[in-house]
């Protein structure tokens, strides 16, 4: 298959292109690659592999700051949320690598700061956050930590 027919295909069936190319690697036909697509599709497996550590991130903290802090709540949902606390932990510490780790922990500051305001929201402002995250990417990112729980 020629560079051309992969670009054709790339625009056609994106899946099939994928396979095209995995077995073209495989076989190393380098100089038969759709290079130009193949750097765009790399690209974006990059930023949907950040987005995902993120969007993990920030649904944990969410969940934290209201298992913590939204006290007049705990009694009806701190079991929901501890179970939230526990797939959304689990689901990020599935997709980590060190260097998205390190992404995460550069970053945790303004990942803290969007859920903040989605607990504020939801809690109508009648509850008191700590305007900066009180949490560790350590605390965050350990299966058995909890506010003001020790760890096992």
């Amino acid at each position: 298959m020629s560079v051309i027919d992969l670009k054709t295909l790339y625009e056609t069936d994106d899946y099939l292109w994928l396979e095209s190319t995995i077995e073209l690697l495989k076989n190393k036909q380098f100089k038969a690659l759709d290079l130009e697509n193949l750097i765009e599709e790399l690209e974006d497996l990059g930023s949907e592999k950040k987005h995902a550590v993120v969007s993990f991130l920030n649904q944990l903290l969410r969940h934290l700051l209201l298992l913590q802090y939204w006290t007049s709540e705990s009694e009806n949902n701190s079991v929901h949320w501890q179970e939230e606390i526990y797939n959304f932990r689990s689901e990020l510490n599935e997709r980590l690598t060190t260097t998205l780790r390190n992404y995460l922990e550069k970053e945790l500051e303004r990942i803290y700061q969007k859920a903040l305001k989605a607990v504020k929201i939801k809690t109508q402002n009648s509850v008191e956050f700590p305007s900066e995250c009180p949490y560790t990417i350590d605390e965050l990112l350990d299966e058995n930590w909890l506010p003001g729980k020790e760890t096992k």
